[in-house]
Formats: C-alpha cells, structure tokens, sequence
C-alpha cells in the first residue's frame, strides 16, 4: 500500500489503517490534487485484504472544512472534483472494513459529507458540523443522499437549506455523530473506541456493514448520476458565479 502522499498521512498499525487529511495551514481544506489523493487511498486501502478498520481524522486545529474556497474561486478546481470526491466517499462507504472518523474543531462541507461516509462518527465537544454549499451556490455532494438516512429529513432539509451548523452536542443528539469525546483527551478516547470496534470486528461485523447500507433500498447509481447533472447545472449557473465573485470580493452575494 503506497504511504507516499502529499496531503495525506497514511500509517499502518497490524489490521488499522490511519489517513490523516494533511493541510492543517487551511484547515485540512481539499483541493483538486488532495481530492485525487484521497480517492486514491481509498482504493489502495480497500485493495488490502489484512485492513480490518480505518480511521480518518485531520491534523492541526480542525478535522476538514471542506472544498478549498481560494483554489475553487481561483478557478483551480473543475467540476470533475465532485465525481472524483463521490468516487472517494463510495469507496470507504462501501469497503470491506470498518470506517472510524473523528471530527474536531470543524466538520464543513466535504468535510461533513466525508463523515457520513464514514461507519462511525466520533466527535468533540468543540466540533462545528456543517453543510455551507448553499452558501457558495453549490449543492453538497451526496450529502444529499446521505444526511436525512441518519437525522431524518426535516433535519436535514434545515441544515442543507440553510446551510447552518450545529455543536458536538447536538450532532449526538440528532444522530449525526455517534460518540461525543473530551477535547483534552480526544486521541486517548478515540483510540478506546478503535480498540472497541477492533474487538467485535469479525466478518460478521462487516458484512452487516453490508447488509446495513441495503436497508433503504438505496438505488445508488441512479442518484450519482442525477446529482452529477445537478451539480454540473449548480457549477454553472449564474449564482455560483456570483458566489465566487462576492467571496473574492469579501461581500453578500447578490443572488439572481
């Protein structure tokens, strides 16, 4: 398994594998070539038959926050970055390990969206969790598809919509995270729940993961591919433009 990564830290611990979003200067933000990588990650840890649980966290003062806002209004990222960001998420979604995130500090956008793709979400007290794609006249990837599977659909049609975030605490209480930990001692307890779940991990355990992404039904491939034809229309449409003209510009969008 290639460890060889320019925004990425990957370590292997016997059957754990550890990926480390490694931008901490923008808040482990992703740019194109950081998309490609972790796409690329994801395959190669899935190809590894002995991985038996990943952990996914960021480095420095926040987990993720998303798609990298300079490069996106730059015109440094096409709209290729969606699909290859989905490919990404699918592939941990549906490998054949348990997936273990901890988010601290901030839980944005991609960020968030990466968590849902996650088996278990671990969160700080600290955390900010959001989906601020609205904002930027985008929509937020299959957070779409992902979200209202885990808080419902009122939930999540009011945090998508409006695109506002919520504590730690409330992402416990709504279901969005499933474990609520200290600031202080957030390495020492999440790596109890690495050992909790490194416990029961049997092929029992992940073939119910299996068994559990079916419970709705999901007709995946028919959502990727009409979120793709949205997400194309939302990259060009005149308010996205006009997103990325008033966040260089450090002023209100005027929507048309």
């Amino acid at each position: 398994m290639d460890t060889n990564y320019q925004y990425l830290r990957i370590e292997r611990d016997g059957k754990i594998a550890h990926m480390t979003l490694n931008r901490p200067d923008i808040l482990n933000a992703v740019h194109q070539v950081a998309a490609e990588e972790v796409l690329a990650a994801a395959q190669a840890i899935a190809a590894e038959p002995d991985i038996r649980l990943v952990t996914i966290r960021g480095t420095g003062r926040s987990f993720c926050t998303g798609i990298d806002l300079k490069e996106l209004a730059a015109g440094r990222i096409d709209k290729t970055y969606f699909r290859i960001w989905e490919d990404a998420l699918r592939c941990f979604e549906t490998m054949d390990k348990l997936v273990l995130c901890l988010i601290h500090g901030h839980g944005l956008g991609g960020g968030l969206q990466l968590a849902l793709a996650c088996d278990i979400r671990i969160a700080t007290a600290d955390a900010t969790l959001a989906l601020p794609a609205i904002k930027e006249g985008l929509i937020p990837g299959l957070g779409t598809f992902r979200l209202a599977r885990y808080i419902g659909l009122g939930r999540a049609k009011r945090l998508i919509i409006s695109g506002d975030a919520i504590d730690g605490a409330e992402a416990l209480e709504i279901g969005l995270v499933d474990y609520l930990i200290s600031v202080d001692k957030k390495e020492e307890e999440f790596g109890a729940l690495i050992e909790k779940f490194m416990a029961g991990n049997s092929e029992g355990a992940r073939l119910s993961k299996r068994a559990i992404s079916q419970c709705f039904d999901l007709e995946y491939e028919l959502f990727l591919e009409h979120y793709t034809d949205l997400q194309a229309k939302a990259f060009g449409s005149k308010d996205h433009k006009e997103a990325m003209s008033a966040y260089r510009d450090q002023r209100t969008p005027n929507w048309k």
